[in-house]
């Protein structure tokens, strides 16, 4: 079990790597609106493995409130967005 954290734990890291690339580098806002939701869903994913891998129950409350704020952000800045281009 350990083995497959840790190959989870990688891929995690390689996947939240590519994700900041383009957060930094996007050539448009929405582009990095998709960074920033994908490095959320990546740090959801490796707290619901950190959970797994300690048996730990308690760190579900903490994601489904991370997950509530992340649609709540994404959400407002897309309305953000399109009252902008009006």
């Amino acid at each position: 079990m350990t083995t497959v954290m840790a190959i989870a734990g990688a891929v995690l890291l390689i996947s939240a790597a590519l994700a900041v690339y383009r957060l930094l580098r996007g050539p448009s806002t929405l582009d990095r609106l998709v960074a920033i939701e994908m490095v959320m869903a990546l740090v959801l994913c490796g707290l619901g493995t950190w959970a797994a891998y300690t048996r730990d129950s308690t760190v579900v409350s903490a994601i489904v409130a991370l997950a509530l704020l992340g649609f709540i952000g994404s959400i407002s800045v897309v309305r953000f967005r399109v009252r902008d281009k009006s």
